[in-house]
């Protein structure tokens, strides 16, 4: 973590460590709330993001509390080199007697989108070109492992209760995937001679780790370009969760189909399951500290589905599926999209500890630390078998290539990270979170794994990982 975050978290928590946790009772909501909240980050090959994020809670007469009537979260954020992402969701559990309906609207408009291959360590990442081309030695660094990607999604879930904690769930999801290869002038905006990536026809050029996967057949042309999603999903809930902005404890696990055929309108057709469990177990009362864990299984039914679908954790109700196996909703610490095949298993573990509690004019307001440990692993890959015609001129260079980004003898692990965070909350639903999490391949300099995962990164988000 660089010193500026380090000095920012121990300045606040020397603040706070002189406030007590006082064991007032919680001010009852009613009517609407707002948590609005500045979106700003960095990365860099898309620039700095700016934007805005606004919740607005509906509490009602307060007999739900700390549960909201309804929830209205909007998003606009843009990168400075281009990127841009929109989005709207919609939760309202009172509008329909006994339904609880949930709905979706997000844009995403990435020119350099993280691609690094399938089936995990069996993709070699060469962390030193990229090192090199961060110091301005090479051009060969973080472009090589981007695409462009743009996406429009929409989704509307209902959920029916049929015990006091047993639920079915039934929506429509709809996608639209545009992919290509990166924009070389916006990859190329503010870079200096020696860091910049050559565009094709340019001396020095190389193809993106996309490109390559799509001339070496390990990305067919039917998926190449991306495609229409039309799909149904079925599933079923238990949730027996204190309460859903910041539970400390109950259980909450779903199990989920999602089925997308042609008929349907899908470009690509496939069909996916996807299992939860999700555990809060309360060590010390009155949410003071708690142990809360994840375990999710997504897996392919058949051996095929478009590889754009895969790195995702199936999501119904509040919220749109959490997108890439690494990153701050998925593995914190990991690069985004680092594991991607057919079927795939993932854990996140973390202690969450509240260690001030107050009221603050008419609002509950609650600062807590976490440990956690996250983790992933291919149980399934993709296809990885080299398809480039022998007839072509350049097929033994081709070759030689793939058999240095393409390693199955490179035997798949969980991908594990570990890291710590501080999480402000307010009303037990807005939540603001400032984590770090790192690899521990970073700690293994005599593994063949060492730096495959990356360096680790810092997030400032909103909400609770699960």
């Amino acid at each position: 973590m660089k010193q500026k975050h380090i000095f920012f978290l121990s300045a606040l928590l020397l603040l706070l460590s002189t406030v007590s946790y006082a064991q007032k009772n919680d001010i009852v909501k009613t009517g609407i709330g707002f948590g609005p909240l500045p979106a700003i980050a960095f990365d860099a090959d898309k620039g700095f993001q700016l934007g805005a994020i606004l919740n607005v809670y509906d509490y009602g007469d307060g007999s739900n509390y700390p549960n909201y009537d309804s929830k209205w979260y909007f998003e606009a954020s843009f990168f400075t080199k281009g990127s841009q992402m929109y989005q709207i969701m919609y939760d309202n559990k009172t509008l329909i007697p006994g339904i609880r309906w949930s709905s979706a609207a997000v844009i995403t408009l990435e020119k350099a989108m993280d691609f690094y291959g399938f089936n995990g360590y069996q993709s070699y990442l060469d962390y030193k070109a990229i090192e090199a081309g961060q110091k301005g030695e090479s051009f060969l660094f973080t472009p090589f492992y981007r695409n462009a990607r743009n996406q429009v999604l929409f989704k509307s879930d209902f959920i029916g209760r049929i015990t006091k904690n047993l639920s079915w769930e039934a929506g429509y999801h709809a996608s639209y995937f545009a992919l290509d290869a990166i924009n070389y002038d916006n990859i190329n905006k503010g870079k200096k001679e020696g860091q910049l990536f050559p565009k094709p026809g340019e001396p020095g050029y190389q193809a993106t780790l996309y490109e390559n996967y799509v001339k070496w057949g390990l990305i067919s042309p039917e998926e190449a370009k991306g495609g229409f999603n039309s799909s149904i999903r079925l599933g079923m809930v238990y949730d027996s969760r204190d309460k859903e902005g910041a539970p400390s404890k109950g259980i909450w696990a779903e199990g989920h189909l999602t089925l997308a055929p042609k008929f349907l309108g899908t470009t690509n057709p496939y069909y996916r399951y996807s299992l939860t469990f999700r555990h809060y177990v309360p060590i010390v009362a009155n949410d003071k500290l708690t142990l809360a864990y994840r375990l999710n299984y997504e897996g392919t039914i058949g051996n095929n589905a478009p590889y754009y679908v895969l790195p995702y954790i199936t999501t119904m109700g509040e919220g749109p599926d959490r997108d890439g196996m690494g990153g701050y909703r998925t593995i914190r610490g990991l690069l985004r999209d680092r594991s991607v095949g057919l079927d795939m298993a993932s854990y996140n573990v973390e202690l969450r500890w509240r260690f001030v509690k107050f009221l603050m004019g008419k609002q509950n307001i609650s600062f807590g630390l976490n440990l956690f440990s996250d983790g992933t692993v291919v149980t399934r890959g993709r296809d990885l078998t080299f398809k480039y015609s022998q007839n072509n001129a350049d097929y033994a260079q081709q070759l030689a290539l793939y058999n240095k980004y393409v390693r199955p003898d490179i035997k798949e692990y969980p991908h594990i990270t570990v890291g710590a965070g501080l999480r402000f909350i307010m009303n037990e639903n807005f939540v603001v979170a400032f984590e770090y999490g790192k690899p521990i391949t970073n700690f293994m300099k005599n593994n063949i794994r060492y730096k495959q995962d990356g360096k680790g990164a810092f997030y400032i988000n909103t909400g609770f990982l699960f």
